[in-house]
């Protein structure tokens, strides 16, 4: 296989990678619309949408691992490789947490919810903005945007931190509220874990330029704390 043929390859299984990333953006989003307009059909969808996003995964995997095993990549572009097998795994999960929203929706049927929503859907656009921004990064190479977008992840956090104490202070003062609260909660998580993936994501980009593995985003001690395992 001539270099040509090898760029040209590997260029699209980059663009494999946007392509699954624009899956998983529309998942999110469908899944909390679907929550805020409690749309049933809608969260059905997102759950029957993730097959779809499992068998892009599977299909770039193979097709890295191919390239990988049928030629000799340099340094650098065995970096790109490895990079996008991680990517892809972490964009699988994000879609899973996507389902999970919607799962939840379904849980919650005609209940309404406990409160209006809006530190959640914050987090959500918080989190989709980062996944894009992360995903630009990958393209363009670019350690310095990723480093920007891990910071984001405070953002999100603070968000999420925000909605656990609100929640708690309702599930202490009406234990009635507790089921309720706890769906909200399991919502935010999601979101939130979301954001940690995108970091990973990040910590990818940095690997392929540099070569070097680092940590962008270590949990600090106050959110060990928080999460009470400090």
């Amino acid at each position: 296989m001539t270099r040509e043929t090898f760029d040209r390859r590997l260029n699209q299984l980059q663009d494999d990678v946007l392509y699954l990333g624009s899956m998983v953006d529309k998942a999110i989003g469908r899944s909390l619309e679907g929550l805020k307009q409690r749309d049933l059909p809608l969260a059905r969808q997102v759950i029957e949408d993730d097959a779809a996003i499992n068998q892009k995964r599977f299909e770039i995997e193979e097709k890295a691992l191919l390239l990988i095993a049928t030629q000799q990549p340099m340094a650098v572009d065995l970096r790109v490789i490895a990079a996008v097998l991680n990517i892809i795994t972490d964009l699988e999960r994000m879609a899973d947490h996507a389902a999970g929203i919607a799962k939840i929706t379904i849980m919650l049927g005609d209940e309404p919810l406990l409160k209006p929503l809006i530190d959640v859907p914050l987090m959500a656009a918080k989190a989709r903005e980062m996944l894009r921004r992360a995903l630009d990064a990958f393209v363009a190479r670019d350690a310095q945007a990723a480093r920007e977008v891990s910071a984001l992840d405070d953002q999100v956090d603070a968000l999420y931190d925000q909605v656990y104490r609100e929640l708690l202070s309702f599930m202490i003062s009406d234990p009635g509220t507790i089921t309720r609260a706890t769906h909200l909660l399991w919502v935010a998580h999601n979101l939130e874990r979301i954001a940690d993936r995108v970091t990973n994501i990040c910590e990818r980009v940095a690997f392929t330029v540099s070569g070097k593995m680092e940590e962008m985003n270590p949990l600090r001690p106050e959110r060990l704390r928080a999460q009470g395992l400090g």
